[in-house]
């Protein structure tokens, strides 16, 4: 009997079936059915009635998920407790606005649960800084925003695409805007040294087209405001303003031929890699960007969803 056949054993219990488990362990359903058949083999009695509705335990299939459970709670407390002493000291983490907004409550509620003896320290700010202080060392990490063709490496942790942000009431009243239109909506956009900024205008350009750029401004928080009062428009990603819309605050409109879809990547101090406080906040933030994507609290896409034009 292997770990792994209790946790898909479990899964497919509480899941109700072995579609429904397959998808959220993301592992194929042939692989569940065997491990589940293996232990079956192994414990000589059948442990789940197979029918069309999904799956339920024989009697002796819940005495094992009660045990399983007993078990697999004690190795997950056990390993956090390994992890915990292992991980301690300081983490310093810097974090967009925009992406600030969906990531930086999680994150905190993470460590402080999973690594209570690791103190995570986060500096918020817009793209062109954090740019700065992440190459001169900082931060131990950094949650960045890179071009397709500047990744190198970094793994993506998602993917947002960009969209007019406009006051209520006013428009364009349809859900999408051209690229080639935006140049009748006055804007307020980040300054010329933001990775955000620049992204936008070399696409804009290279589809020979303008913007009409009214006001820069290195302050989401202004520029949203902004927007809210009625005083410009900005090209900003859902992230940014998905609690304003949401509000009916403000309204985004998807910008389209071409979709412009940026990634959102995981940088890491090379002289703190290897760091054990520094290896297990990293370790921690792509399960709950996975998390913040799926229940629909961050509008973006995880690294394998969609295609599009990327900047």
């Amino acid at each position: 009997m292997e770990f792994r056949q209790l946790k898909y054993f479990v899964g497919v219990v509480e899941a109700g079936s072995f579609t429904k488990a397959a998808a959220m362990l993301n592992v194929a359903q042939s692989a569940l059915s065997l491990h589940v058949r293996q232990l079956e083999e192994g414990f000589g009695t059948q442990l789940l009635i197979r029918d069309r509705s999904g799956v339920t335990v024989t009697p002796s299939g819940a005495k094992l998920l009660e045990r399983a459970r007993i078990v697999l709670n004690e190795i997950r407390i056990t390993k956090a407790e390994m992890n915990s002493t292992a991980a301690t000291g300081e983490v310093t983490i810097g974090i967009p606005s925009g992406a600030a907004r969906v990531v930086s409550g999680p994150l905190l509620e993470a460590v402080g649960k999973e690594l209570p003896s690791v103190t995570l320290k986060m500096v918020e700010g817009m793209t062109g800084p954090l740019e700065e202080w992440m190459a001169a060392g900082r931060f131990n990490l950094a949650i960045l925003y890179r071009t397709a063709d500047a990744i190198a490496g970094l793994p993506i942790l998602a993917k947002e695409d960009f969209c007019l942000v406009a006051p209520p009431n006013r428009p364009p009243f349809s859900d999408v805007v051209a690229l080639s239109d935006l140049h009748a909506f006055p804007l307020a956009v980040p300054m010329r040294n933001n990775n955000v900024r620049r992204s936008v205008a070399d696409v804009v350009a290279q589809h020979g087209c303008r913007l009409d750029v009214r006001f820069e401004v290195d302050s989401l928080s202004t520029i949203i405001s902004m927007v809210i009062e009625g005083k410009a428009y900005s090209i900003l990603t859902p992230s940014a303003v998905h609690r304003e819309a949401q509000q009916g605050l403000v309204r985004m409109v998807r910008i389209v031929d071409p979709v412009i879809t940026r990634s959102v990547v995981l940088a890491v101090n090379p002289k703190d890699e290897n760091a054990p406080a520094v290896a297990a906040v990293r370790k921690l933030i792509p399960g709950i960007v996975r998390t913040l994507i799926e229940s629909g609290q961050w509008p973006a896409k995880l690294p394998t969803e969609g295609s599009s034009v990327r900047v």
